[in-house]
């Protein structure tokens, strides 16, 4: 049975989200890394430094868990439950996925500025 639309699409928006957040926090973390060279002792830069790679870390588990949950529904047959517990775990996904975008976002506008 294919993945229906609606969960596809979800899943494609995750995957669109999770890459921006990804190249939003690399890009500050090599500013972070150029500031760090200049000013080692900053506690600051540190501060954005460790937030950058938890956004990272975060990237990756969820990737991971939507590769899980995208299994979990591949299987020929799977009750209409399955399908809704997958979605209802994609949205809320979704929500914390969008709350790290901003994140990003804000410590890599900090940075440039």
């Amino acid at each position: 049975m294919p993945i229906p639309s609606e969960i596809q699409a979800l899943i494609d928006r995750l995957n669109r989200e999770l890459d921006e957040i990804e190249r939003d926090a690399i890009t500050g973390l090599n500013l972070v890394r150029q500031r760090l060279s200049l000013f080692p002792e900053n506690e600051i830069l540190m501060q954005f430094f460790a937030a950058l790679n938890n956004i990272l870390f975060f990237v990756e588990i969820n990737r991971g868990r939507i590769s899980n949950l995208v299994e979990q529904i591949s299987a020929n047959d799977i009750p209409v439950q399955v399908l809704q517990d997958v979605g209802e775990d994609l949205g809320l996904i979704l929500g914390r996925v969008l709350e790290a975008k901003m994140n990003a976002n804000q410590l890599k506008t900090r940075l440039e500025e």
